[in-house]
């Protein structure tokens, strides 16, 4: 039973995705792995060593990378020099996760083993949703996406004033839900862009990570307040 299901997901797949598209999704989640290796290697840099430390500069060298990456036109001769300049932007985002991944270790180390299986498991869940549905029908999803992130950034501002808990909570949750609807909405995308022509799975990839990174940052603080709240019940 295990082994027909197994082939119907699989064939349903291949009737889904014409051969070009199932080979750039390849070359897509293989960048976004690399682009995850490279964002652990700069947590731990951070965490275990003193070569380099999150803040404004890990800040500045990850927005260089992008910036060299996206002015580096995909000809299909220079994959190695942009494929190195998203490793240089995945590692750096993973230096700037350190002051935060620092501060969760404090109250609990197996949190970040928790947030990243917790977003590994919703980043191939909507990933599969997507894949698997009519095609461009999550499409639809983009300009209400903006609209929330516009409502978020409105949100972040008028709490710097008012510093209100509440509002930071509502920041994080919608802030969750948009992220998992950005997996929905790019997997997509990607897929339609190829489609037309375009075979940039490097700068494809460089969406998917930085949703992958968006939820396990925000399931990170999350736990952690979920954590905090069961000692502060304990105590």
């Amino acid at each position: 039973m295990a082994t027909f299901r197994v082939e119907n997901f699989i064939n349903t797949f291949y009737d889904q995705l014409e051969e070009p598209v199932r080979k750039h999704l390849k070359n897509v989640y293989s960048c976004v792995a690399i682009s995850t290796l490279a964002a652990a290697v700069g947590g731990y840099v951070h965490l275990f060593t003193n070569i380099f430390q999150g803040g404004l500069l890990s800040a500045l060298a990850g927005l260089a990378f992008l910036i060299l990456l996206m002015f580096t036109p995909h000809d299909g001769k220079n994959a190695s020099k942009r494929l190195c300049y998203l490793v240089g932007f995945a590692f750096a985002t993973g230096l700037g996760l350190g002051p935060l991944m620092e501060s969760v270790i404090m109250v609990n180390p197996q949190i970040i083993s928790l947030a990243f299986l917790a977003t590994s498991v919703i980043f191939i869940s909507f990933t599969l949703c997507s894949l698997f549905s009519k095609r461009g029908s999550w499409l639809f999803l983009g300009g209400s996406l903006m609209s929330a992130i516009s409502v978020m950034f409105l949100m972040g501002l008028v709490n710097l004033f008012t510093r209100s808990v509440f509002i930071y909570q509502m920041h994080l949750y919608l802030g969750l839900a948009v992220m998992c609807g950005f997996i929905l909405y790019d997997t997509q995308l990607i897929i339609e862009k190829c489609r037309m022509g375009d075979r940039d799975f490097i700068w494809h990839s460089v969406n998917l990570f930085i949703d992958f990174v968006g939820v396990f940052r925000r399931l990170l603080i999350l736990l952690t307040q979920k954590e905090e709240s069961k000692k502060r019940r304990r105590d």
